[in-house]
């Protein structure tokens, strides 16, 4: 009986979360979502394993870089033709400074995800 119900019970992981870990890892890194990010770190075990996290981390800064570049083009068109609104609230939306503190921050959050990615090549490292 104890061996039927153990069997039971490997078949039951298996069937279940076997895939779940599989299925992260399965998608390209790109695609991965954050619950699939901390999947894979939380089961890192192999070179190949860090090199797919590194991947994950540069396309996000590279996603980052993209949008610290939209900003701060949007920055310069707004300081090229600055209206009233801007200078009676110089941070809100749709002002030069807004956008320019958001150019700001992307570009900071992508050089943060490249650390990591250099990080995790370095852990795939034999």
């Amino acid at each position: 009986m104890r061996k039927v119900l153990l069997q039971a019970l490997s078949a039951l992981i298996l069937a279940f979360v076997v895939p779940l870990v599989a299925g992260a890892q399965a998608k390209s890194p790109q695609s991965w979502t954050t619950k699939d990010l901390k999947q894979a770190i939380a089961t890192a075990k192999t070179a190949a394993d860090h090199k797919n996290i590194a991947a994950y981390y540069t396309a996000d800064a590279e996603r980052l870089e993209a949008q610290a570049k939209d900003h701060a083009e949007l920055a310069e068109l707004y300081r090229k033709s600055p209206n009233l609104h801007e200078q009676k609230h110089p941070m809100s939306p749709n002002t030069a400074g807004h956008c320019q503190l958001l150019a700001d921050r992307y570009k900071e959050m992508a050089q943060n995800e490249r650390e990591l990615a250099k990080l995790h090549e370095e852990m795939a490292k034999p």
